[in-house]
C-alpha cells in the first residue's frame, strides 16, 4: 500500500501546473477518520504583490455557502421556528402571490419557478462586475410577475430560491444572516476565518483575488462585488470547510435530526425523486456515495464532496475560472480510496449523428422580418430590447450589450447570447406582434411587450 508521503507527492503533482508565482491556483485539504491528513497552497493569491496562496486563504466558496443556509433552516426547523412545510409569503409577504403556494421545502430543493437571479439580472443589463447586493437581488424577486414553472413540477436551479432563505432566516430570528451564521456555525465549529460577506467594501486580510484566463495566456482581475447571502458568498479557507465536514461524523453543532434532514432528498409533484437535499447533491462516485457541491462565481471555482461511509473528504478552493476543481477532487479520491472505489465504466463513443433536417428553417424574407422591428420592454426587469434588421437578419439591442444575433429556426428565435437563448412572438388576434416570451436556461416564459409608435 502506497505511503501517505508517496499519496501527498502525487496530490502534489495534481497541482504542480498551477503551483508558479505567476499564476492563480488553489488550497486543498484533505480529511479521513476525523481529522486533516493533508492540506496545501498552490500558485498566488494575488498576483500584484507575489503573495502565494496558503492553506488561510480567504476565498469566495461561491455555491458551496448553499449548505450552510439549509443547515440553519433545518435547525430551525428543528427547534419549531419554522416548518419546510411552511408557504414563504408567511415570512416573506412582499413576494408575490403566484397563484400557487411556494413553501420552504421548494426553495431548498430548486423546485419552487422562481426565476435564477444570474440570469435575469444579465438580461436587464446588469454586468457580473457590477455591485451586485443583497437587496438588489430581494428587489428583483419581488417584482417577478411570472413562475417558470408550476413549484414542485421542476427541478431547475434557482439561486434566488436560496437568497430568499437566508432572507427568512433573518425575519424568524431577528438577526442578520451573516450574525446567525457567526453565532451559531462558524463561532461554535471555531471557524475562525469564515463570514458570509454582507460587504462588498469591507477589508478583508489573506484574501484571494479572483482571475480570469486571457486569450493571451495571462490573467485578468476578475471583479466580484456580490453579497449573494444564502445562494453564495461565503468567504472561507480549507482549514475551516474541513471542521464543517468533520461535523457531519462528530456534531459539534446540529442534532442529528438537523444532520439526517439536510440529507433528505425532494420529490416532484410526479414523482420523480431528485438528487438534490438542504445545498447538498447527493450522488454516488465509482460505486460509492457521495454528498458535496460545487461552486462557481467570478474567478472562483470551489468543490466539497464526502464519501460518508468512508469518513472522507476533499475541498478544494480556486481562484481562476478555467480551474475544475471536481476534477481535481476524483482523482484525489482515485489516489486514497483506490481500493474501494468501483472499476471506471468505459462507454463507447458516440456516433457522429446527421443533423435533423426536420427542424431546419428557411430563412424569412425581408418582408416577414420588418414586423418584428420595434421596441419591447419587460416591466418585469425595467429593461427594453430593440429588434431591428440587420445584415438580411435581426438582431437585439440593449444599451449595455453587445448586438445580439437572432437566427430563425423551427418558428422560434435563437440568440446567440447564454442569457438570451430563445424568444417566441405573441401576435393578437389581428395577426400583429405585440411581444415576445424569452425563454432558456434557468428563465423561462419571461414577456416582453412591443411598444407602439
Amino acid at each position: 500500500m502506497a505511503t501517505h508521503e508517496t499519496l501527498e507527492a502525487k496530490v502534489d503533482h495534481l497541482f504542480a501546473e498551477w503551483n508558479r508565482s505567476d499564476s492563480p491556483g488553489a488550497a486543498l485539504a484533505i480529511v479521513k477518520d476525523g481529522e486533516i491528513i493533508y492540506k496545501q497552497g498552490y500558485g498566488t493569491a494575488n498576483l500584484e504583490y507575489d503573495i502565494p496562496i496558503t492553506t488561510r486563504s480567504i476565498f469566495d466558496i461561491a455555491s458551496v455557502s448553499k449548505q450552510f443556509a439549509g443547515f440553519a433552516i433545518a435547525t430551525l426547523s428543528h427547534e419549531g421556528k419554522l416548518s419546510v412545510d411552511d408557504d414563504i409569503r408567511t415570512y416573506l409577504p412582499d413576494v408575490p402571490d403566484f397563484g400557487n403556494t411556494i413553501t420552504i421545502q421548494h426553495l431548498l430543493h430548486h423546485t419552487s419557478g422562481l426565476r435564477d437571479w444570474v440570469q435575469s439580472l444579465v438580461i436587464a443589463g446588469d454586468m457580473m462586475d457590477d455591485v451586485i447586493s443583497f437587496k438588489h437581488i430581494l428587489k428583483m424577486a419581488r417584482h417577478q410577475k411570472t413562475l417558470n414553472f408550476e413549484p414542485g413540477a421542476a427541478f431547475l436551479y434557482s439561486n434566488t430560491g436560496y437568497n430568499l432563505l437566508a432572507e427568512i432566516v433573518e425575519r424568524v430570528t431577528g438577526n442578520s444572516f451573516r450574525e446567525w451564521t457567526d453565532t451559531h456555525i462558524f463561532k461554535p465549529l471555531g471557524m475562525a476565518n469564515s463570514h458570509f460577506h454582507d460587504d462588498y467594501e469591507m477589508i478583508l486580510k489573506n484574501r484571494a483575488y479572483s482571475y480570469q484566463a486571457d486569450e493571451n495566456g495571462g490573467f485578468k482581475h476578475a471583479i466580484n462585488n456580490t453579497t449573494a447571502l444564502g445562494s453564495s458568498s461565503l468567504y472561507s479557507t480549507v482549514e475551516d470547510l474541513a471542521k464543517w465536514i468533520l461535523n457531519f461524523e462528530d456534531t459539534r453543532i446540529g442534532e442529528q435530526t438537523v444532520i439526517e434532514q439536510m440529507h433528505q432528498r425532494d420529490v416532484l409533484n410526479n414523482g420523480e425523486q431528485i438528487d438534490y437535499a438542504f445545498g447538498l447533491n447527493i450522488g454516488e462516485y465509482r460505486g460509492l456515495k457521495t454528498v458535496g457541491h460545487s461552486g462557481s462565481w467570478r474567478g472562483f471555482r470551489s468543490h466539497l464532496i464526502r464519501f460518508p461511509d468512508q469518513r472522507f473528504g476533499v475541498v478544494i478552493l480556486c481562484n481562476l475560472d478555467t480551474f475544475n476543481p471536481l476534477s481535481l477532487a476524483e482523482k484525489i479520491v482515485d489516489l486514497y480510496l483506490a481500493d474501494l472505489l468501483a472499476p471506471v465504466e468505459t462507454s463507447e463513443p458516440e456516433k457522429a449523428t446527421e443533423p435533423d433536417e426536420s427542424i431546419k428553417s428557411e430563412p424569412l424574407p425581408p418582408e416577414q422580418l420588418t414586423e418584428f422591428e420595434g421596441d419591447y420592454y419587460t416591466e418585469e426587469l425595467d429593461t427594453t430590447y430593440t429588434i431591428v434588421m440587420h445584415e438580411g437578419g435581426l438582431i437585439a439591442q440593449h444599451r449595455r450589450h453587445d448586438n445580439i444575433v437572432l437566427t430563425y429556426a423551427d418558428d422560434r428565435f435563437r440568440g446567440d447570447a447564454w442569457f438570451f437563448p430563445e424568444i417566441h412572438f405573441i401576435r393578437d388576434n389581428t395577426g400583429r406582434v405585440t411581444g415576445f416570451r424569452l425563454a432558456g436556461n434557468r428563465v423561462r416564459n419571461l414577456h416582453f411587450e412591443k411598444k407602439r409608435g
